[in-house]
């Protein structure tokens, strides 16, 4: 066989981002797809009628009848050359007296005589396939028959036309389930985090209600200062919330940047930090391009639970760095209780507890690392842990840039 250079499509490349969007190729075989392909046999007098679609390397066959095959190699196809010219009709009454196919396999040796194909062409101009009848023999094509095989050929592309678009919605659909409860888990979550800084506000009140003197107090007023840091940390996380329950979409589409020290910092004022629990910061500071939402909202809750299972007379939080080609790692390490091993995969689901006593006699609701992972889900991002019970644990967050 002589090497012929074969017709591409003008846009190619466009052509085939636009096939790869219907996720057709592989798919599987289905009944509509036969109907359509054996009335178009029967229309136009051939044994062999075939719907294909063509990528980069193959011709593959959503319906194939009159024949096992289901894909054959681009390069031997006689659609190649039908894709190439979306606005006509291929038509070929005996390939053996057609120089393009003579010495082709696919007519030396399958005996392959007949051909005539009709480009899939969708709404935005693109051959994606074709809609092809092929003979052993050689046939005569009327008018009728041209005009039965377009109609048909449009039918195809109303049919993928119309799956694209249900799995589009499905997939919209599912993404709106996915935000709805998102929002119901980040209420409660906030609304668990709201408690901190609360607490806070409420433990320097009842300091300053029992001291006699509040003017020229210097004491009475740190503890006044902290108050209202205190408040205004609690007001911006409040707002924070506001603006993610009126649009979801935020924590997605708004990514700005940030230097991470100062977030942790921020976080931490919003925090019950007792003196015998150390954070270390990265050493460095670290400039990051993502949604702040999110890392603030991951980082409390990390934090804040490495802070209330942590035993240890000496507590250590170690919140470490590090930035690869494709992600952000953010580590937070603690010295704390542990995790038992069967427990590692299930404190991720949903209202799952150990049932044991924070170190404020509280007893966790389960919340807060399931909506991390969900957040972090959407991000698509993800979160290891590793832990050596009554040593602590390191929870491994990688941001996707």
């Amino acid at each position: 066989m002589i090497e012929k250079e074969l017709p591409v499509p003008e846009n190619e490349a466009e052509r085939l981002m636009a096939l790869q969007s219907y996720d057709i190729i592989d798919s599987g075989e289905e009944k509509d797809f036969d109907a359509i392909a054996s009335i178009a046999s029967a229309i136009c007098g051939t044994p062999i009628s075939l719907i294909t679609f063509i990528d980069e390397k193959r011709q593959w066959f959503k319906s194939h009848i009159g024949t096992d095959l289901t894909e054959n190699l681009r390069d031997l196809s006689f659609c190649t050359h039908t894709i190439a010219t979306p606005d006509e009709i291929l038509i070929v009454p005996d390939a053996l007296k057609d120089k393009r196919f003579a010495d082709n396999p696919v007519v030396t040796e399958a005996n392959v005589t007949f051909y005539a194909g009709v480009p899939l062409v969708n709404e935005d101009g693109y051959a994606l396939g074709t809609l092809c009848v092929l003979d052993q023999q050689a046939h005569d094509f009327n008018e009728r028959q041209i005009d039965a095989l377009k109609a048909l050929a449009k039918q195809v592309v109303d049919k993928i036309e119309l799956q694209r678009k249900v799995s589009q919605l499905e997939k919209t659909n599912q993404e709106l389930l996915n935000a709805n409860v998102l929002i119901q888990k980040f209420a409660s979550m906030a609304a668990h985090d709201i408690k901190n800084p609360l607490s806070s506000i409420k433990l320097t009140s009842q300091a300053l209600r029992t001291r006699e003197e509040i003017v020229q107090n210097e004491g009475c007023l740190k503890l006044v200062n902290m108050n209202i840091s205190a408040t205004n940390n609690l007001l911006l996380l409040v707002d924070e919330m506001m603006a993610y329950s009126k649009n979801p979409g935020l924590l997605l589409q708004k990514r700005q940047g940030f230097e991470l020290n100062t977030l942790i910092a921020k976080v931490q004022s919003l925090l019950l930090v007792p003196e015998s629990i150390q954070i270390e910061l990265p050493p460095n500071p670290h400039h990051l391009h993502f949604s702040i939402i999110a890392v603030e909202q991951i980082l409390i809750n990390l934090i804040s639970n490495a802070i209330r299972y942590n035993d240890k007379a000496e507590g250590l939080i170690q919140i470490r760095f590090t930035e690869h080609e494709g992600f952000y790692q953010i580590d937070v390490a603690d010295n704390g209780k542990g995790i038992a091993e069967e427990y590692i995969e299930k404190i991720f689901a949903n209202n799952f507890t150990l049932k044991t006593k924070d170190r404020f006699n509280n007893i966790g609701s389960g919340i807060g690392l399931s909506t991390v992972r969900d957040l972090l889900f959407l991000l698509e991002s993800t979160i290891l842990v590793e832990s050596v019970l009554g040593q602590g644990s390191t929870f491994s967050v990688r941001l996707k840039k």
